[in-house]
């Protein structure tokens, strides 16, 4: 059952029924029933057959492109949050090679490991036993991919 915006509703747990309050304003008090549910809705005909499909098809259309919106903002406010923490708890590849460069350690990329690996098994020095390790190592940075 519908009721006015503003009324005061319960559930009466001892008998499991929903009930409901107006609201008691001065200015209802002499309206019509159907006078104070026009206030209520605005200039909306509530007459269930005054509706017509193309009404009904635009009022969908305004619910749908407002919960697109709201989705939207939603997902841009969690990316951006989402995004501060990463950059908190991370730091740049470049400022962290420069770091291990001050203490005389080499980074290599997982992408630099592999295309030494395979000029290892390219070379024409390499013999058979280092051209089926770099394969090995070749295969475990691969499955990584």
């Amino acid at each position: 059952q519908a009721v006015p915006a503003g009324s005061h509703v319960r559930l009466n747990l001892q008998t499991g029924e929903r009930e409901a309050k107006l609201p008691e304003r001065e200015n209802l008090k002499g309206d019509t029933r159907e006078e104070r549910r026009r206030k209520r809705l605005g200039k909306v005909d509530v007459d269930s057959n005054s509706f017509t499909s193309q009404e009904l098809k635009k009022a969908l259309a305004k619910m749908k492109e407002s919960e697109k919106a709201e989705r939207k903002v939603s997902k841009e406010s969690s990316l951006f949050l989402k995004q501060c923490t990463v950059r908190k708890k991370f730091r740049p590849i470049e400022q962290l090679k420069e770091e291990f460069e001050k203490l005389n350690v080499k980074m290599e990329t997982d992408y630099e490991i592999m295309v030494k690996l395979i000029r290892r098994f390219n070379s024409s020095a390499s013999t058979l036993d280092e051209k089926v390790a770099a394969l090995y190592d070749l295969e475990y940075y691969v499955h990584q991919v």
